[in-house]
C-alpha cells in the first residue's frame, strides 16, 4: 500500500471522525448499561459511532474488514485479523470518564494492513486533540508533530499504569504487585481511564510510561503506532518478542532505556508474586 493511498484513508476517516467527536459533545440524558462486567460501561453513542463509522467506510471500501468493540461485544466474539486491509475502532475509548463528563475519552481507529498498523486517528473531542500518524511518517497532534518526552531515567518518570483492570482477579496480584515495586522509584503514578489516551499522551512527552495488561485490539491498535512513531518503545510485558495488537499487554515508554528498567523491575515483582502463590 502506497504513501499516497494510506493518505487517502486518513482524509476521508479524519472528517467522519471529528463529526462523530460532535455526538460526544452533545450528548445528555443518556441511559448507561454494562456488558458482562460490571463495570464495563456502554451508552448508545458507543454504538451509534461504531455503526456510522463502519457504514461510511464501508461504503467508501468495500473490501475492507472491521474490528469494532460493540460489534464484537454484540456477537460474544472477536473477529480475526487477516492480511486484509481492516479497521480496528474504538467508539469511546474511556466511557466510564465520557459518562462521568471527565473529558479523558476518545474515539480510536487504527488500520491493519498485512496485520500490522499502517494508520491511525485518535479524536478528544473535549479537549480538541486529534491525533494522527501513518506508519513512517511520524506522529502528529492537531497538525504539528510531536514526540516523547526522552526520559531515560525512571526516577523522574511520571507513570500511567491502569489500576482499573486490577478488578479482574486474575490481573489482580499482577497489577499489585508491580505497583508496589514501581511506586518508590518513579516520580508519580497516573490512571487516566482511556487506554488510547494513555498511549497518545506518551507520544506527546506528557507521560513519560505508560502500561496496561488485559486490553483488547481496539485499545491499543491507533495508540501503539504513535508511540513508535513519536520517537517512543512499545514492548509485550509477556515475554513475547513484540506486541500483540489482539491479544495486547504492553509497556510503552519514551525511550528503550526507560522500558529496560521497567521491565527489570517487574521482573522482579512478578518472581515475588509466583512465589508467593506458590506457597
Amino acid at each position: 500500500m502506497s504513501a499516497s493511498e494510506l493518505r487517502c484513508f486518513m482524509d476521508f476517516v479524519i472528517p467522519l471522525v471529528r463529526n462523530a467527536g460532535k455526538l460526544l459533545l452533545e450528548a445528555k440524558n443518556f441511559k448507561i448499561e454494562t456488558k458482562d462486567e460490571s463495570w464495563d460501561l456502554v451508552t448508545i453513542y458507543d454504538r451509534k459511532i461504531e455503526e456510522t463509522l463502519i457504514l461510511k467506510i464501508k461504503e467508501k471500501y468495500p473490501q475492507h474488514k472491521f474490528i469494532g468493540e460493540e460489534s464484537s461485544a454484540a456477537e460474544n466474539s472477536i473477529p480475526e485479523l487477516t492480511e486484509e486491509p481492516t479497521w480496528i475502532i474504538d467508539p469511546i475509548d474511556g466511557t466510564a470518564n465520557f459518562v462521568r463528563r471527565i473529558p479523558l475519552s476518545a474515539i480510536s481507529i487504527g488500520l491493519t494492513i498485512n496485520k500490522q498498523v499502517v494508520l491511525g486517528i485518535v479524536y478528544n473531542p473535549h479537549l480538541n486533540e486529534l491525533f494522527h500518524s501513518i506508519k513512517g511518517q511520524g506522529c502528529f497532534l492537531n497538525e504539528e508533530r510531536i514526540q516523547t518526552s526522552g526520559l531515560k531515567d525512571i526516577n523522574g518518570a511520571c507513570f500511567n499504569y491502569e489500576l482499573s483492570l486490577a478488578r479482574r482477579e486474575l490481573l489482580r496480584n499482577l497489577y499489585l504487585y508491580r505497583l508496589k515495586h514501581l511506586i518508590g522509584r518513579t516520580e508519580g503514578i497516573r490512571s487516566l481511564g482511556s487506554a488510547v489516551l494513555g498511549l497518545c499522551y506518551v507520544a506527546k512527552g506528557a507521560i513519560d510510561a505508560y502500561q496496561c495488561d488485559g486490553l483488547y485490539a481496539w485499545d491499543v491498535a491507533a495508540g501503539s503506532l504513535f508511540v513508535q512513531e513519536a520517537g517512543g518503545f512499545i514492548c509485550d510485558t509477556t515475554g513475547k518478542p513484540e506486541i500483540d495488537i489482539m491479544n495486547p499487554n504492553f509497556l510503552a515508554t519514551a525511550t528503550k532505556e526507560l522500558s529496560d528498567q521497567f521491565m527489570a523491575i517487574e521482573k522482579i515483582a512478578d518472581e515475588e508474586r509466583i512465589n508467593n502463590e506458590l506457597k
